[in-house]
């Protein structure tokens, strides 16, 4: 296939939204999932054939510009709108479709009855066309495009159910938290404009290999760049934004926290790899800030109680993992990482949707228990999901997550101790998650029991596809093949031969205990869950009575959003609130009313001219004559 054809991929989205924008509400619903379904599927098989012909290509021939329109031509300023496809870009495509429209089809059952139907497919058909023009943008502007669309889209369906208030502020804080990522990313444009004259990839990625390692100017860059990065992905200190956009509709949680923007920062980071493996200082902070994120994220998600919050931390926590791995160098593996979490992520957030339908919107495992019965295929497809999650052979969590756990170890022992331990809370915290929702005596209220039902088949079929995907997902980058990981060797054309010690050169012996450990924490949190919510019930309460301020402090997420509250969000409000009492109302409203309150008092005293009275206007005839002639005889 002619690989001009990969505009179609972004455009056909583009083009469900539009008549879903301007049709929807007159057209069937049937019609308008059917519309928004396949716009995305037709997409999906764009990118399947672009995979193709990439394939078919020399190894070092798989890096195309294709020219689309130019964009921006002013002075030294020169933007074409081009795609790039690569390895990379197809990879991410592939990913972004292909979940994206089991999504669009869980929607098309989980949203029938909402009277938004058509407005909601609107929106996440454009989510997907901001996210692709994001991946295949050839330069930093086109990336910034999809960059802000995808955090448009994501303020629209957080706050989608806008007669909430707890959804419009989240969606609110979504979009102002991106907003302070977005702002470092700004700036790391114009610094990379000013450095190298040019925005687009090839230019700058290029030159930048005539710059020393270390360099400042470099170094600016990569920070500027991952504190868009931050944001957008939800690392410390701007994560803040993700659980909360858990108001939104839980299809829209799958599709932000699997396919489209939360891994928008980890793609940005791993395109420009050139940049950070020459900042040191960039890759170690990048590496820091995510193996951080992954422990501390894991550790709020050991407590939550609602499902949809407990499956957001493991998002923040699993980011975490794949930045720690572009940190240290690994960017295939954290590529890796990208595409399992999809799959298993995506089946996560649609089997707590599922199980979330069939309680009539009970979201606290608290209230839940025994289900495995009444919902079997769905408690079937939601342990496969939370296998792979906390790294069981052979589900595809594992691959991913090992490959990542081998490269810190290598790299830094610290980040790899940081690694291993988020690794064993997140094991227990899933089977917590699934103990509490499947098993045990049942906690539901009688309306739930009432309308406790199996999903239907629209839902549980993009589950069953996303369970055989978490399974053998990871089978593509197994270790210590004859030859080397198939997956790495796809994006070498990208990222080159991985300059980590490999198995081969570290010893297999190594590597191979190193899993076996993985292995072994995961399968201890496992039985510590199974401890405390199986055979010992009790167990958690008694804990959490002995350790109250520890269990309080995990509970309220270490308290972040109060401390930001205390130290930002209230004395922004109070700033406001002044400016708003002294320059709104006395200086602006004052003006305003002022020049309103002289013309109306002028107006008062020359309305008397206008009496009506006769009598009165020949008196001003005579006075006036008077003044006339006076002046004429004083001249």
């Amino acid at each position: 296939m002619d690989l001009k054809w990969i505009v179609l991929v972004p455009l056909l989205p583009l083009l469900g939204a539009a008549l879903n924008l301007f049709l929807g509400r007159r057209l069937p619903k049937a019609v308008v999932g059917t519309v928004a379904c396949g716009a995305v599927l037709a997409s999906f098989g764009v990118a399947v054939t672009s995979f193709l012909s990439l394939q078919a290509m020399p190894a070092a021939q798989r890096q195309v510009v294709v020219h689309l329109f130019d964009w921006i031509d002013s002075g030294t300023l020169h933007v074409p709108f081009d795609f790039l496809v690569d390895p990379l870009s197809v990879l991410m495509i592939l990913v972004v479709t292909g979940v994206g429209f089991l999504i669009h089809v869980y929607s098309t059952s989980y949203m029938e009855h909402d009277e938004g139907f058509a407005r909601y497919f609107t929106y996440l058909n454009l989510f997907t066309f901001a996210m692709l023009v994001l991946i295949l943008g050839a330069s930093f502007l086109t990336l910034f495009v999809g960059w802000e669309g995808v955090g448009l889209c994501s303020y629209l369906l957080i706050g989608f159910w806008y007669e909430k208030k707890s959804a419009t502020d989240a969606g609110k804080k979504a979009f102002i938290v991106n907003r302070i990522g977005d702002f470092g990313f700004a700036l790391g444009m114009l610094l990379i404009f000013w450095t190298f004259g040019s925005l687009n990839f090839t230019h700058v990625f290029s030159a930048a290999q005539h710059f020393m390692p270390g360099d400042p100017a470099i170094t600016a860059i990569c920070l500027l760049l991952f504190i868009g990065a931050t944001g957008k992905s939800a690392q410390l200190p701007l994560y803040v934004w993700l659980p909360d956009a858990m108001e939104g509709p839980t299809p829209v949680s799958a599709l932000i926290h699997a396919a489209t923007m939360v891994t928008a920062g980890v793609y940005m980071v791993a395109r420009c790899h050139v940049l950070y493996s020459l900042s040191p200082a960039a890759m170690a902070t990048v590496a820091v800030v995510g193996g951080a994120t992954a422990l501390f994220a894991a550790t709020v998600g050991l407590v939550q109680n609602d499902i949809k919050r407990v499956l957001a931390y493991s998002t923040v926590s699993q980011l975490g993992y794949m930045f720690l791995a572009l940190g240290v160098g690994a960017f295939s593996a954290g590529i890796f990482h990208v595409m399992t979490h999809a799959f298993f992520k995506a089946l996560l957030f649609l089997g707590s949707g599922s199980v979330i339908h069939a309680l009539s919107g009970e979201q606290d495992i608290r209230k839940m228990g025994a289900l495995k019965g009444p919902l079997r295929k769905t408690y079937i497809t939601f342990l496969i999901g939370t296998l792979a999650l906390a790294g069981i052979v052979p589900f595809a969590g594992f691959f991913s997550k090992d490959e990542i756990l081998w490269n810190a170890f290598n790299a830094n022992k610290a980040l790899w101790v940081l690694g291993v331990l988020a690794a064993f809370c997140t094991a227990f915290y899933m089977f917590r998650l699934v103990f509490l929702t499947f098993f045990g005596e049942s906690r539901l209220t009688h309306e739930a029991k009432h309308h406790l039902h199996e999903s239907p088949n629209r839902m549980l079929v993009p589950l069953y596809i996303l369970a055989l995907l978490s399974i053998v997902g990871g089978w593509i980058g197994l270790p210590l093949m004859p030859g080397g990981n198939p997956f790495t060797h796809w994006l070498e054309p990208v990222f080159g031969p991985e300059t980590v010690p490999a198995g081969e050169a570290a010893g297999h012996g190594l590597e191979m205990g190193l899993m076996a450990l993985s292995l072994g924490v995961a399968l201890i949190g496992i039985y510590t869950a199974w401890m405390f919510y199986r055979k010992n019930p009790r167990l958690p309460i008694k804990l959490g009575n002995s350790m109250k301020d520890t269990y309080n402090t995990l509970l309220h997420k270490y308290y972040v959003d109060e401390i930001y509250g205390a130290a930002i969000v209230h004395p922004f409000f109070a700033l406001s609130r002044g400016l708003w009492n002294f320059f709104d109302v006395k200086v602006v409203d004052g003006v305003v009313n002022g020049v309103g309150r002289f013309v109306r008092g002028a107006g008062g005293k020359i309305r008397g001219l206008q009496s009506g009275y006769v009598g009165g206007y020949a008196l001003a005839m005579v006075l006036g004559l008077v003044v006339v002639i006076s002046l004429y005889f004083i001249r």
